[in-house]
C-alpha cells in the first residue's frame, strides 16, 4: 500500500531528484486542503511505485513555501527529475490530478 511522503527541507531535493512527483502544499487550518487530503492519499496508493505523492506542511516548512512562491493553498506542483513542470492552485478532482501525473509519466 502506498503512502504519501512528508517533505521537509532535509529531504525535499533528494526525494524529488528522480522520477515524477506530485507535491501538495497545505496547512492544517486550510479547509480546501483538508477536503483534498483523501484524494492525495488515494493517488499515493494508485501511483505507488510509479510516481511519488508528497505533502509539504507550509506552516512547518515555510522556507520551501517561500522558495516556490506559494501564496495560496492548496497549491499542487508536479516535478519531473527535480524540475517543476506544472502546477495547479486550489482543490482539484482526483481525475484532474491523475491526468497531470500520467502526462509526466508518458
Amino acid at each position: 500500500m502506498g503512502k504519501y511522503i512528508e517533505l521537509t527541507s532535509a529531504n525535499f531535493e533528494a526525494t524529488l531528484a528522480e522520477g515524477v512527483s506530485l507535491v501538495d502544499f497545505w496547512a492544517p487550518w486550510c479547509g480546501p486542503c483538508r477536503m483534498i487530503a483523501p484524494v492525495i492519499e488515494e493517488l499515493a496508493n494508485d501511483f505507488d511505485g510509479k510516481a511519488k505523492i508528497c505533502k509539504v506542511n507550509t506552516d512547518e516548512e515555510q522556507d520551501i513555501a517561500v522558495k516556490f512562491g506559494i501564496r495560496s493553498i492548496p497549491t499542487i506542483m508536479f516535478f519531473k527529475n527535480g524540475k517543476m513542470v506544472d502546477q495547479v492552485v486550489g482543490a482539484q478532482s482526483k481525475q484532474a490530478l491523475a491526468d497531470k501525473i500520467n502526462a509526466q509519466l508518458a
